[in-house]
């Protein structure tokens, strides 16, 4: 990215801004498997504002402190009766018959039965510490052995600090940000921000194509299905730049574990995330998958299933990333993409209900020339953003006042259409508040245009796999 535009961002999101140098700071976080978010929080820390310099002794310090490398010695210090603070990604389990609170922090050897979490400090952070994977401080001791009451020894949580660093943001920051940056700008800087350097692209097509990954990070309920050869990034981003989606890789997976477990009366990992990822969904292998498409199913269409009698809804998407061979001519083998899905994901009634394609096999693949060196906006200020525009609802009913569908358009295609412009609306013009704003020329090139064709994908490919499902999109125009 360009010194000038660096300089740019620098100047308009100054306190949010931070320099990075993979080079210099990989060594610092070697044996630390961590994402993005919490590195660039540690290097905000310590990054001196001026000059872009990192205090490499004091972030050690830091880190030697509350992420010791050797998960081995946690244990130990706990064992000797000492107070441990970590820093540390763990898991919530809710035993409502039970009365239990138990956590497990599975990087540090910490299993869900060793775990407890006291009323006092379950109470103290209402809505924080529910079932699921959480980022967080945490202060741990030994619960000794109540022989009276016949407890075993347990590891107490005595504080939590949740790991969010910008409690809230200003949308209205950003919009006014937003508008000292052309477009051409903009997306590079969102490339930087995702981490890699936009000159790593040949052209637009690629840049928009990698941005399309964002889309399920910032609208609600986006569904998407994303194909590509190996190599190509997107299991660093889903995994990497928000601690608010989940990603599944490999293993098996029950439709207790995706939406509710009746036996632990808890909900599964899509009621509390932003989005669920089936990453390297061939490896995947789904139990019950009849099941598990009923379910699927129903969620996919309206945000809410039946469990058991019991009815789950969230506003979590949902992906499904896996590879597909290529030509020579780096194009997929066979028209009919979603043959290398498993079976019970080849159902065009199922597929219908995802709402884009992203056709990864447009991007480069992955290589050290791309990856971002530079003043960029920091990955958890980023994450925090696109977070909270899944509830601006502005956005929507901007695009109603837009476009225009023909009487007899398809409910799934329309619905589809707008959820994806929607998206692409607030992550390329988040200034947009009224018709009045909307460049209508921007809007339809970057932002309908794109949706109709990526929803067009899933409509062709249903049509491969069932002849009865139309491949004609409706008529669509902006007012």
């Amino acid at each position: 990215m360009k010194e000038e535009l660096q300089q740019k961002v620098r100047q308009y999101f100054s306190a949010m801004s931070i320099y990075k140098d993979p080079k210099a700071t990989n060594s610092i976080f070697a044996g630390r498997n961590l994402p993005s978010f919490v590195k660039d929080y540690l290097l905000k820390r310590y990054l001196n504002i001026n000059t872009g310099e990192i205090d490499t002794l004091g972030l050690n310090a830091f880190l030697d402190k509350v992420i010791p490398a050797n998960g081995g010695t946690v244990k130990d210090d706990i064992l000797a009766g000492k107070e441990v603070t970590l820093l540390a990604r763990f898991s919530i389990y809710i035993d409502l018959i039970k009365g239990v609170k138990q956590f497990a922090i599975p990087d540090y050897g910490i299993k869900q039965k060793e775990g407890i979490i006291p009323d006092y400090v379950y109470a103290k952070h209402p809505g924080e510490l529910v079932d699921g994977e959480k980022w967080g401080i945490v202060k741990l001791c030994l619960l000794p052995d109540d022989k009276s009451k016949g407890d075993k020894n347990h590891v107490r949580m005595v504080d939590f600090k949740p790991f969010k660093p910008y409690s809230s943001v200003d949308i209205e920051y950003l919009r006014e940000a937003r508008q000292c940056f052309d477009i051409n700008e903009w997306i590079d800087v969102l490339l930087s921000a995702m981490e890699y350097d936009p000159e790593g692209f040949t052209s637009m097509t690629q840049k928009m194509e990698f941005l399309s990954r964002l889309l399920i990070f910032i609208e609600p309920r986006l569904n998407v299905i994303e194909l590509a050869p190996k190599g190509t990034g997107k299991s660093y981003v889903f995994g990497n730049l928000s601690k608010y989606g989940w990603l599944v890789s490999g293993g098996k997976v029950t439709r207790a574990k995706l939406f509710y477990d009746k036996q632990k009366q808890q909900n599964g990992i899509i009621k509390n995330h932003d989005f669920t990822v089936f990453d390297e969904i061939q490896t995947i292998i789904f139990q019950e998958p009849a099941e598990i498409q009923a379910a699927l199913k129903s969620y996919l269409e309206s945000g809410k299933t039946t469990i058991d009698n019991n009815e789950f809804t969230s506003e979590c998407g949902l992906m499904l990333m896996g590879n597909i061979p290529l030509s020579a001519n780096h194009l997929p083998i066979s028209p009919n993409y979603f043959d290398t899905l498993p079976n019970n994901f080849k159902e065009s009634a199922l597929l219908d209900r995802f709402h884009s394609f992203i056709e990864g096999w447009k991007l480069p693949r992955v290589n050290d020339s791309m990856i971002f060196k530079g003043w960029t906006i920091n990955v958890e200020y980023f994450s925090e953003i696109m977070h909270t525009m899944r509830i601006q609802n502005s956005y929507g009913l901007l695009f109603d006042e837009l476009v225009e569908f023909e009487a007899k358009s398809d409910v799934r295609d329309s619905k589809a259409i707008k959820r994806i412009a929607t998206a692409y609306m607030k992550l390329l013009f988040p200034q947009w508040q009224k018709v009045e704003d909307v460049d209508k020329e921007a809007f339809d090139l970057y932002c309908l245009q794109p949706a109709v064709y990526r929803r067009d994908i899933i409509k062709e490919q249903c049509h491969y796999i069932d002849p009865e499902f139309k491949i004609r999109m409706p008529e669509v125009r902006v007012i």
